[in-house]
């Protein structure tokens, strides 16, 4: 019994190699489907949607600080009523009252400056006052497209101005 117990014992090299690729192997290619499994999730959850917001939020952040407009200085210059220019320039400060300016439809915000009167109120929109930059900080603006914008202004606030033609 002895020698039969010898004989079953006794393991040979091929034995070793099977049995360590046998111990190896299965639990590689286990490791190697799980990660394919957790890949390919992860492939179907990514948004389409936030690539594209991603693409544009990096865009408007490299755009460059100023613009070049090239106009042809021939052209005629296409005056803008009172209202395109309260809205392209004057609204910001003047819906909000930002820095204390007069609201627009606000009759006591503006009820004093209008007693100033009509030169007045174009004066300082030309120039500027206190907070408010010269020509509300467009410098492109006319001096007609400024009256018509304090004359807009003033008149949605009771005054009754007449704009410039």
């Amino acid at each position: 019994m002895s020698e039969h117990h010898e004989k079953m014992t006794k393991t040979t090299p091929m034995q070793v190699v099977f049995a360590s690729l046998g111990g190896l192997i299965p639990p590689l290619i286990a490791i190697f489907l799980i990660v394919q499994l957790v890949l390919s999730i992860q492939h179907s959850h990514v948004d389409k949607d936030a690539d594209e917001a991603l693409v544009k939020t990096v865009a408007e952040r490299i755009k460059p600080v100023g613009e070049v407009k090239v106009v042809d200085a021939n052209a005629p210059k296409v005056e803008k009523s009172g209202e395109e220019v309260f809205n392209a320039v004057c609204t910001a400060c003047h819906t909000s009252g930002a820095l204390n300016a007069p609201k627009l439809n606000n009759k006591g915000d503006w009820a004093k400056r209008i007693g100033q009167g009509y030169d007045t109120l174009v004066k300082n929109a030309i120039n500027g006052i206190r907070g408010m930059p010269a020509r509300g900080g467009a410098a492109d603006l006319s001096d007609l497209e400024v009256q018509r914008a304090v004359v807009y202004m003033a008149n949605s606030s009771g005054a009754k101005f007449t704009a410039p033609q």
